[in-house]
């Protein structure tokens, strides 16, 4: 089921609200209980037969952490550690039979000339998500922070409907204590109100700003698979226009996610934070998925060793660190280049720093235009290594990044040389050639460029806007914005004009690009 289907929005969101609530004031077991039912149905519409898989998952994963918490407090250290490596090791193997089987097989094929086959392998949904999730708790149970061992409470905490599919990857210590709290079960209006907004203003991200420059994607990626040679513009407007689907999806979705959770008293960790606006691939890396590079930090990075060896070691271990995230997101050669590229990027911006350090500047000052220059620097980067997270081979990412780099040359669409008259003589007396842009018959993907790179580098982000309700945990300290959210009538006036833009267009609505991953 789509957060943006009209089945969604118009029948299990309420049923859902409605039955928490009224069975919160018999019991807040029962209502829980329903909670994670319903969650379960949610996951089910996709697939049934993966709700016993994930069931099954839960409840391993639950007894695994009981007994490895057991053998903590008894202070049997090994048993404990040997306890959590087998638990591990059994959710990386589940993660890799579905995730990445095929594709290790593929290449052994490859390598060896051999056919074997493991035949069609389905990946269920949020598997990559609910696994970490898990993983997580199981350290956390090592550990001792993970404090309540309560089965319908951790179930819900795994299964809980705004974050099953795509993320954010939550923690034990997070989520346990507010499923505890009483007034979660009571209906809060100020809070059903905020997280409706929120909820609204991420579908509006979704439906009318990703899906709406998605059309001009698929042209670009697919043109060198089918023999088309692309030129400079029309890579670059490819790239930029991935480069806004995602950023509008994912946004639209983690916005939708908090906002949902906020309906129920339930504040998610925050996922996205403007990285757009970052000044540097470090704080990109703060800003984009931020669960996920949490996730890596405390459970991958630290544990290789962190920033505590050696200059090296360090840079080795953030490498390993975004080969991994980059596997983490699918079973491809250009995801594993592009965690690569990443950790490549971390290196040197880790470096550049390090300089500056023993030249005795101060790493965290700058001047506005070294912050402008950092910001556009750092936003080129990350188009640049999109372009081998969405190209469908490596071949294909070759042939794009070529094109944006001018080695196809400068060709503007034949229609512009009359539309520009005078400038467009000039230009093309200066031998910048005018003809045929196949994927660049529609031209008003260059609208949609300059208005959403306004919009992402000088617009306020909803968690700034929404922060009078403080709707999610872990948000990054901003300068407040000019327009704050109030539960007022020109906000609902507002939240309900969108929401009825959506629905005119959710007939085209389609499935999430993190779904895949």
């Amino acid at each position: 089921m789509l957060f943006n289907s009209q089945a969604f929005i118009f029948l299990y969101l309420p049923l859902t609200l409605l039955g928490f609530f009224v069975l919160g004031r018999i019991s807040m077991k029962l209502a829980a209980g329903w909670l994670a039912a319903a969650s379960l149905f949610f996951y089910g519409w996709w697939s049934p037969a993966y709700v016993a898989l994930l069931l099954a998952s839960i409840l391993g994963n639950f007894f695994a952490g009981t007994a490895i918490a057991r053998a903590h407090a008894a202070g049997d250290t090994q048993r404990s550690r040997r306890l959590l490596t087998l638990a591990v090791i059994a959710n990386l193997a589940l993660l890799s039979y579905y995730k990445y089987a095929n594709f290790f097989v593929d290449n052994f094929n490859a390598l060896a000339g051999t056919g074997l086959s493991l035949g069609e392998i389905i990946l269920p949904l949020g598997i990559s998500f609910f696994t970490f999730t898990q993983i997580a708790f199981l350290v956390d149970a090592h550990q001792g922070k993970a404090r309540e061992y309560n089965l319908v409470h951790y179930g819900l905490f795994v299964t809980y409907f705004p974050h099953l599919i795509a993320g954010p990857i939550l923690h034990h210590g997070e989520m346990m204590p507010q499923f505890a709290q009483r007034e979660i079960y009571r209906p809060q209006h100020d809070l059903i109100a905020a997280g409706l907004t929120l909820f609204v203003l991420g579908l509006a991200k979704k439906v009318l700003i990703a899906d709406g420059v998605a059309p001009y994607v698929a042209p670009v990626f697919d043109a060198p698979g089918a023999g088309v040679t692309l030129t400079m513009l029309e890579a670059w407007c490819g790239a930029l226009a991935y480069t806004f689907q995602l950023y509008f999806d994912f946004s639209g979705y983690s916005d939708m996610a908090v906002g949902l959770s906020l309906m129920f008293g339930v504040r998610l960790p925050v996922n996205f934070h403007s990285p757009y606006k970052a000044v540097n691939i470090i704080d990109f890396w703060r800003r984009w998925h931020m669960t996920l590079s949490r996730f890596l930090r405390d459970y991958l990075y630290v544990p290789l060793g962190g920033n505590r060896k050696s200059a090296s070691r360090r840079y080795a271990n953030l490498l390993i660190t975004m080969l991994l995230g980059g596997l983490w997101h699918g079973a491809g050669w250009t995801f594993v280049l592009w965690g690569a590229l990443h950790g490549v990027y971390l290196v040197i911006n880790h470096a550049w720093l390090a300089l500056r350090r023993r030249l005795g500047q101060d790493r965290h000052r700058s001047t506005p235009w070294g912050r402008r220059a950092g910001c556009l620097l750092t936003f080129i980067a990350v188009v640049v290594a999109w372009v081998l997270f969405r190209a469908p081979d490596i071949e294909s990412a070759a042939a794009i990044l070529r094109a944006m780099a001018g080695f196809n040359g400068l060709v503007l669409p034949e229609a512009w040389l009359v539309k520009l008259g005078v400038v467009g003589e000039t230009l093309a007396a200066a031998g910048i050639g005018f003809g045929a842009t196949p994927t660049l018959t529609r031209t008003g993907v260059l609208h949609w460029i300059w208005i959403l790179l306004l919009v992402v580098w000088l617009a306020p982000n909803t968690q700034q806007i929404m922060a009078a309700a403080k709707p999610a945990l872990g948000v990054l300290k901003e300068a407040p914005s000019r327009i704050q959210w109030r539960l007022s009538a020109p906000w609902a006036l507002l939240t309900t004009v969108l929401l009825l833009a959506v629905i005119v267009n959710l007939g085209r609505h389609s499935e999430f690009l993190y779904f895949q991953f």
